[in-house]
């Protein structure tokens, strides 16, 4: 068998095949979806969107950064650029899961970029706090969209984010990873 793509994966017959994806390596993602070249890899512009439509955070947030997928629609976020295609363990840190029904944004994302988001943000007091940086799952009003919400609490007369929930039915649910989670009571 003949194989007729060139190196980034590209058919030279124009027929739009794309290459699969290596789970194992970084690739960069392509500015549009027009520029992709791996099945199922989404584009910068779309996670851009995403961001900006979900929570109101502005693209231009994102400028100075790059975003790259290692495995299947784990999303990294690098501050600068690098070479594509890289073989290293980590690069920056995870933002966003992708290849799923509903893009799931991690709660890293939320504790670094959270205070750009002016949507989506559930506002929680301090007993909602503490229970949701605990980990535990719990009933609470909200007016907004369903789905994945920035959680975020008042510190010090600022809010601060404190990860990411996902409210369906009259609950919020944390999503804060285990070994994350924090007991922050004070007696």
């Amino acid at each position: 068998m003949v194989d007729d793509t060139d190196a980034d994966g590209a058919s030279e017959d124009g027929s739009g095949g794309l290459e699969s994806n290596d789970g194992q390596r970084f690739d960069r993602l392509p500015a549009t979806e027009a520029e992709r070249t791996v099945e199922g890899r989404v584009s910068r512009a779309a996670v851009l969107e995403y961001f900006e439509d979900r929570f109101a955070i502005p693209p231009e947030t994102f400028e100075d950064y790059t975003f790259w997928e290692k495995g299947a629609g784990k999303i990294w976020i690098y501050a600068g650029e690098s070479p594509t295609r890289l073989e290293i363990e980590a690069i920056g840190m995870t933002c966003l899961r992708t290849r799923q029904e509903h893009w799931k944004p991690t709660t890293d994302f939320a504790q670094r970029f959270g205070h750009h988001a002016s949507a989506c943000v559930i506002d929680l007091e301090r007993e909602a706090a503490r229970r949701f940086t605990a980990g535990e799952d719990q009933e609470l009003a909200w007016d907004g969209d369903w789905g994945y919400l920035i959680a975020a609490h008042e510190i010090g007369g600022s809010r601060e984010p404190l990860g990411i929930g996902l409210y369906v039915h009259g609950e919020l649910r944390s999503m804060v990873p285990k070994g994350r989670q924090r007991d922050i009571s004070r007696d």
